[in-house]
């Protein structure tokens, strides 16, 4: 799902390489689209409130509110204070995890081996937990602060045994999603393979981030029609900018 995309500048753009982390702040009325390059990508992403950062990504009332588990073009991320900190514009690959989470060091040794820095040099195997903690100390965030992380590109359903089933290749090379910034929010990112993904060998796939800035166009109709808790999420987000 999507919505046509109007002629934009492009601001900026990079390759966050298989393991790396980035962080950012997504200004008001920008978009950030993240391509999976060559297929399998997972991006493990967290979001606050720039200018107050104790307002952030909550998962469980994103949700609940638009009474879904699977996260696609049409939804929106809220913080814990009911606002929209970022809305999906476009996922060409249809669905997002919102609970598989990411590993530490000692899960990731369990799972591929050692891997140490020693021995692999800028190979070494890397973890999403101290990825994105390095990522948060930039912003004067700590370990008490990392809290929820929404896995992009990465399927996770319940099989009917009602466990947590992963489902390889959700995402190809060349999808990619489109998240909408209607405040000034600060974003953190790793891209490391999802928890759940079966696949034996530590790979984790690059993404290219582009910055684009997007024109008072009705960008958000999509969520607004997805459903109404979002028009007044939107709403609630447009006020602390009056």
């Amino acid at each position: 799902m999507s919505v046509p995309a109007p002629l934009r500048p492009t601001l900026y753009s990079e390759i966050l390489p298989g393991g790396g982390h980035t962080s950012f702040v997504l200004k008001r009325g920008q978009l950030l689209r993240i391509t999976d390059l060559e297929g399998g990508a997972n991006v493990s992403l967290m979001l606050f409130n720039a200018h107050e950062k104790s307002e952030r990504l909550n998962l469980p009332d994103s949700l609940k509110c638009q009474h879904t588990a699977k996260l696609t073009a049409g939804h929106c991320l809220y913080s814990d204070m009911g606002r929209v900190l970022a809305a999906i514009v476009t996922d060409t690959c249809g669905w997002s995890d919102s609970f598989g989470g990411v590993l530490d060091a000692e899960e990731v040794k369990e799972k591929y081996g050692a891997g140490s820095y020693q021995e692999l040099r800028n190979g070494f195997f890397r973890n999403g937990m101290d990825n994105l903690l390095v990522e948060m100390g930039k912003w004067n965030l700590s370990l008490a602060d990392l809290l929820m992380t929404l896995n992009l590109f990465s399927k996770v359903a319940v099989d009917a045994q009602d466990r947590f089933v992963f489902h390889p290749g959700n995402s190809v090379a060349g999808d990619y999603i489109e998240l909408y910034a209607p405040m000034d929010t600060l974003v953190v990112l790793t891209a490391l393979q999802h928890p759940l993904d079966p696949a034996p060998d530590y790979a984790p796939k690059p993404v290219q981030l582009d910055w684009h800035q997007v024109a008072d166009d009705g960008i958000t109709v999509l969520c607004r029609k997805t459903r109404e808790e979002n028009t007044r999420g939107l709403h609630n987000t447009d006020r602390i900018h009056l």
